[in-house]
């Protein structure tokens, strides 16, 4: 593995990374941490990575969730994984046009500012292509953690693909 800079922050795709994934979630009781997701925070905060989500929630624009629901449901997030020093949401859909929605470097840059640090020193770990895009339009570091719902030519693509969490942040902090 190449010789990099020192990771100043992960950024976290929410649905299939941290959380199990449940379409348009507006209902906190549904909250359920991936395996692995509390163990590999933990890690990153102990040895004082700040950490932060990065996430699409198109339900809002689409009127099947609201920002309420959607505010309780990230705080149902924090409950069971502890705080988080940011969160850049898009809330978007598809066809808006904006700069936020993943692939789009707006929700990695919009977190890498929040934190304070650049973008070329956060890692972004998530599920799917979009998240690896994203990064990558951000300068940033990816790593992709499939699921079963993780596309063939998405891994394929992936600059780095970790088997787990666990894996990833093992990356990260070496």
């Amino acid at each position: 593995m190449l010789s990099r800079r020192p990771t100043a922050a992960v950024l976290f795709d929410r649905d299939d990374t941290l959380i199990r994934d449940v379409p348009y979630n507006n209902d906190p009781k549904l909250v359920e941490p991936m395996p692995g997701a509390l163990e590999a925070l933990r890690t990153l905060r102990d040895r004082r990575i700040p950490v932060a989500v990065v996430t699409n929630q198109s339900g809002v624009a689409r009127g099947l969730i609201t920002p309420d629901e959607l505010h309780q449901v990230n705080e149902r997030v924090e409950e069971l994984l502890g705080p988080f020093d940011a969160w850049a949401i898009c809330v978007h859909g598809e066809d808006d046009g904006c700069v936020c929605r993943k692939p789009e470097p707006g929700l990695v840059l919009r977190a890498a500012g929040t934190l304070g640090v650049e973008p070329a020193d956060c890692v972004v770990i998530g599920d799917i292509g979009r998240d690896v895009q994203a990064a990558r339009a951000a300068g940033a570091r990816a790593i992709l953690v499939p699921t079963p719902r993780t596309l063939p030519s998405e891994i394929a693509a992936a600059p780095e693909v970790a088997h787990d969490l666990r894996e990833a942040v093992e990356w990260v902090c070496a």
